[in-house]
């Protein structure tokens, strides 16, 4: 049996509403747990290619295991304790990134991606075909981000999606924060307030400017 506990309510409520929001984008999708350090992290994929996560304080046994979202959700939903078998039997396709070997390149007005994602929904709108968006309007960069000696991050529109879409960024009023943006040699990271996206870095020609 697999057991997953989360002590503080709020913490297993923020871990209920992600995994609520990945159900929303994807009734089949898969969530990979895993556990260190007295923390449990979830990951999940996106309709955009993106990886979603949110990491909670917790215990997990086992310490990585995969399982549907939808059977997750109803544990932490339904049951509602702080102990749950949250199923398993899922097969995680694809690659994590590291773990450790990242450096915060520079902080992003949360509102300023807010307003790049509405401009690039509408282009979008204007360019899908019977499949969606061409996955050429989604690699797009929309903003490039660098700081001093730190390497510079082109971030592609689906990663702007990914974060709406999961509702990461919340409120984007003038108070709304920022958004965390680290590397790796290939990787990109966007944190926001309710979560991260993360995916292999891409190099693109720029789409949006302001």
């Amino acid at each position: 049996m697999t057991r997953l506990t989360v002590p503080d309510p709020d913490e297993r409520g923020d871990l209920g509403a992600f995994v609520a929001r990945v159900v929303r984008l994807d009734q089949a999708a898969l969530v990979r747990l895993q556990a260190a350090a007295g923390t449990v992290t979830a990951w999940a994929g996106t309709p955009f290619e993106v990886l979603a996560t949110r990491t909670v304080h917790g215990e997990l046994e086992p310490t990585d295991v995969t399982m549907p979202a939808a059977g997750l959700l109803t544990a932490l939903t339904v049951e509602r304790a702080a102990t749950v078998d949250p199923g398993s039997g899922g097969f995680w396709h694809g690659e994590l990134p590291p773990p450790d070997g990242w450096h915060q390149v520079d902080d992003v007005p949360a509102a300023e991606l807010e307003r790049l994602t509405e401009r690039g929904l509408a282009v979008a709108r204007d360019n899908a075909g019977p499949m969606g968006p061409p996955a050429s309007l989604l690699d797009q960069t929309v903003i490039t981000v660098s700081t001093g000696d730190r390497p510079v991050v082109k971030v592609p529109l689906r990663c702007l999606f990914a974060l709406s879409g999961m509702g990461f960024l919340g409120d984007t009023g003038p108070d709304a924060g920022v958004v965390r943006v680290s590397a790796t040699g290939s990787w990109m990271r966007l944190d926001a307030r309710y979560g991260a996206v993360v995916r292999r870095r891409v190099t693109a020609l720029p789409l949006l400017v302001g």
